[in-house]
């Protein structure tokens, strides 16, 4: 089972692909996007992508606000995991991002230290 992570933006969307165990996931590649209001090339190649890897799950960042609030970004990554679920009939998970960089330089400087202590 593959995992493919979206990171949308409206100049760039990451992509990343999990381990055939779902474990691990790892960079893949950043789709660069001409306009914001078209998406018939990004999609196009996001689903060149799940048949290639044989994905079964995508996972979406959902960028809310820190109130907990749906901003202007968050109602376009829900568009957007719309538009994906249409085109290739599969689940897409939205993953609330906040605070996602503080969790992962805490994970990365806890690893540091046990690897220091050592």
């Amino acid at each position: 089972m593959r995992i493919m992570g979206l990171d949308y933006g409206t100049k760039t969307v990451g992509v990343a692909i999990s381990d055939e165990l779902g474990l691990t996931a790892q960079p893949y590649l950043t789709i660069e996007r001409k306009s914001e209001n078209k998406l018939r090339q990004t999609l196009a190649k996001i689903e060149e992508i799940i048949e290639e890897y044989g994905i079964t799950l995508v996972v979406l960042g959902y960028p809310k606000n820190m109130n907990n609030t749906v901003g202007e970004r968050a109602l376009a990554a829900e568009t957007f995991r719309e538009h994906i679920e249409r085109r290739t009939g599969l689940t897409v998970v939205l993953q609330d991002e906040r605070l996602s960089t503080v969790a992962s330089e805490r994970t990365g400087r806890n690893m540091w230290i046990k690897w220091l202590r050592q």
